[in-house]
């Protein structure tokens, strides 16, 4: 059975696909079959940490939701980005970063519906312990249909009330859904913060727990999603984070 997890943020900006993509990593290493979708079609990018460009993505979501091609042939096995030998398997299913394609969705939409079925085939015909979703942000159709069907909702905000607010709003839809496990992370705090307080005035606020708080880091801008930086630099700080918050996940 595969575990689907959705990461969201409520605004733009806010270090959902560099979340996304470093806890699928760490979660591929702990020996787990993992899968990542970029259902961010408006504004794809998680490829970009994978090391992948526009040449190299012959098929892509968009070719699986216009009927071209069966979801399974949308994925890449970039189980290589992990540095390291595993017995787990990271795959990418990215979205097209074609501006006419794009431009398409933006004009045609496509069936949401679709997303479910391929989802769930998806997890069955790779085998996938996990599938992270990298979300829209903001709440929209393909964004409620992946909370919905979610048993894991990771919310990512920054120390900002306008964040702040936009969680709030995602928090209470998750609850209506009645998605099963709802974690909070919060990214870009600034490291003089009393983090401990910080903590508990979030969990306080949206009666959630925290399970991680990653702080602004110089050094993962500087790679500028170029790369993993947990697999890239694993004695930071900021990759330690992620390897704790990913444990929260598979437990």
């Amino acid at each position: 059975m595969t575990t689907i997890i959705s990461i969201h943020s409520f605004r733009g900006g806010t270090g959902k696909s560099n979340l996304t993509s470093n806890l699928a990593a760490n979660i591929a290493l702990a020996g787990k079959r993992v899968g990542v979708v970029d259902t961010d079609i408006q504004s794809p990018g998680i490829h970009v940490l994978f090391g992948m460009d526009e040449k190299q993505m012959v098929r892509s979501l968009n070719d699986y939701l216009w009927g071209r091609c069966r979801i399974e042939e949308t994925a890449y096995d970039v189980t290589n980005r992990l540095g390291q030998a595993t017995q787990g398997a990271l795959f990418l299913i990215p979205s097209s970063i074609k501006a006419g394609e794009i431009a398409r969705v933006l004009r045609e939409g496509y069936d949401v519906s679709l997303l479910n079925d391929g989802f769930q085939d998806l997890g069955s015909r790779l085998r996938l312990d996990y599938l992270l979703i990298d979300t829209h942000p903001g709440l929209n159709e393909e964004t409620l249909l992946s909370i919905a069907i979610s048993e894991i909702l990771v919310l990512i905000m920054r120390p900002d009330r306008q964040d702040f607010q936009g969680t709030a709003v995602t928090v209470d839809v998750a609850r209506k859904l009645d998605v099963p496990k709802m974690l909070l992370v919060i990214n870009k705090a600034l490291p003089s913060f009393d983090f401990a307080q910080l903590k508990k005035q979030v969990e306080d606020a949206y009666h959630a727990p925290v399970a991680g708080i990653l702080p602004l880091s110089e050094e993962v801008v500087r790679l500028a999603s170029s790369d993993l930086f947990s697999i890239r630099f694993p004695d930071d700080p900021w990759s330690a984070e992620i390897r704790r918050i990913a444990q929260q996940i598979m437990t």
